[in-house]
């Protein structure tokens, strides 16, 4: 199944480590980039197409006038839908992550990490719903899914291994 992540960026040209996102971006399986620049007044755009250079699985969508990170989120879509066929899109706004050194290169590498288990994760969510796949329903945050995978596991975990109780 192939996966379809955006990422939208607006003046993020100082918290961009390209070597290390190209490092992760070349390891995901099955998964198409696709990289926002959203009316960047930096240099954004620019170290956006040289990570895109770089990287068979990364394409650059520039906006040329700010718009919401919605609207920005539904240009990526778009541009992966009549480029790539994809299962799902998800995306992550790199404007709502804390601007500490490495952040995004976390972000990457926990996507890298749970990518199969993501995808997993978004069958089973769109099997018990049985909603009909549209371009604008195929959308889903990657963040919140990776958070609701991790409260999974920890809740499985407990169950199954319970912490013996001692009653006195």
């Amino acid at each position: 199944m192939k996966t379809g992540i955006i990422l939208i960026f607006h003046n993020y040209e100082k918290h961009i480590n390209k070597e290390v996102f190209i490092t992760h971006a070349n390891q995901f399986d099955n998964i198409m980039l696709c990289l926002v620049n959203n009316d960047s007044k930096d240099n954004t755009y620019n170290v956006l197409k040289e990570i895109k250079t770089a990287c068979d699985n990364v394409s650059v969508v520039n906006i040329k006038k700010f718009k919401s990170d919605a609207a920005a989120v539904r240009a990526g879509a778009r541009f992966l839908n009549s480029t790539c066929k994809l299962d799902h899109i998800g995306y992550v706004n790199t404007n709502i992550l804390s601007l500490k050194a490495n952040t995004l290169e976390m972000v990457l590498k926990l996507i890298k990490q749970k990518q199969y288990a993501i995808i997993e994760y978004r069958v089973k969510l769109l099997s018990a719903k049985s909603i009909k796949q549209t371009l604008f329903k195929k959308l889903f945050p990657i963040l919140d899914c990776i958070t609701k995978i991790e409260l999974e596991n920890q809740h499985s975990d407990s169950f199954h291994n319970p912490k013996k109780i001692i009653v006195k």
